[in-house]
């Protein structure tokens, strides 16, 4: 038995097709941050369970998903993931076969604007989209959450396709947003921005996505991505030091 859950807000492109993919799963939940697109409406038309509730961060949205699902056996899918059938038999198969793992990593084949990007970072990217609800959580970070456990963690065959941002605009509004949910999280944590935060973070972020990990060799989109990501390093550092400069 498996609970199929998602986040999501404003996905109205993604909403159905995605449904339609989880047709395995025994229940699937989707815990909507009032959008103000067709997503909810559409996914009326379907089977599953829709609860709208406020954003306040990933993990915690997440975590509240996980609190909901009936099944031990959870996936945890993003909306631009995309599930083939052979990963879709694995998942089923792992599930019911004889003492699986609590956890399960999937690799995902990352693609930025219609091109497959084979480096810039991504040539290692996993993520836990399969796991068992009693020995997993998120782990509480306002951004780049992931699932902890003090249990093993397998690795699936069969690869996501990642369908990541299409355009540049888009990537960029994400990644504004992960900017402003990671300085509220610095904030929190009483971190006030210099120099050092201004202008290494961000000229690390950039080296080391382009050179050391390659970006080079993914064309001009490595460099746009290795770009966007050092200017949004340093984005969450101004908007860090705003926060500060409102209450002074």
């Amino acid at each position: 038995m498996i609970s199929a859950l998602a986040i999501t807000y404003n996905e109205e492109s993604h909403i159905e097709s995605y449904i339609e993919s989880l047709s395995f799963a025994d229940e699937i939940i989707i815990v909507d941050s009032f959008s103000t697109d067709n997503t909810v409406a559409l996914a009326k038309k379907h089977d599953v369970t829709i609860i709208q509730r406020k954003f306040v961060n990933f993990s915690d949205q997440k975590n509240f998903a996980i609190s909901l699902a009936k099944n031990d056996w959870v996936t945890f899918f993003d909306l631009d993931e995309k599930i083939s059938p052979e990963l879709i038999n694995e998942i089923v198969t792992t599930v019911k076969s004889k003492n699986p793992l609590k956890a399960y990593n999937i690799k995902r084949s990352f693609n930025f604007m219609g091109k497959r990007i084979k480096y810039s970072g991504f040539q290692t990217d996993v993520a836990v989209r399969l796991f068992n609800k009693n020995y997993c959580k998120y782990n509480g970070k306002a951004v780049h959450e992931s699932i902890e456990t003090s249990e093993k963690v397998g690795l699936l065959k069969h690869a996501l396709d990642h369908q990541t941002y299409k355009t540049f605009d888009i990537y960029n509004q994400k990644l504004n947003q992960y900017s402003k949910l990671q300085a509220e999280e610095l904030y929190k944590k009483n971190v006030r921005p210099n120099l050092y935060h201004f202008l290494f973070r961000p000229w690390y972020r950039f080296m080391h996505q382009y050179f050391i990990r390659l970006g080079f060799m993914d064309g001009k989109e490595g460099f746009i991505i290795s770009y966007v990501h050092a200017f949004s390093v340093y984005k969450r550092y101004i908007q860090l030091w705003a926060m500060y400069r409102n209450i002074e």
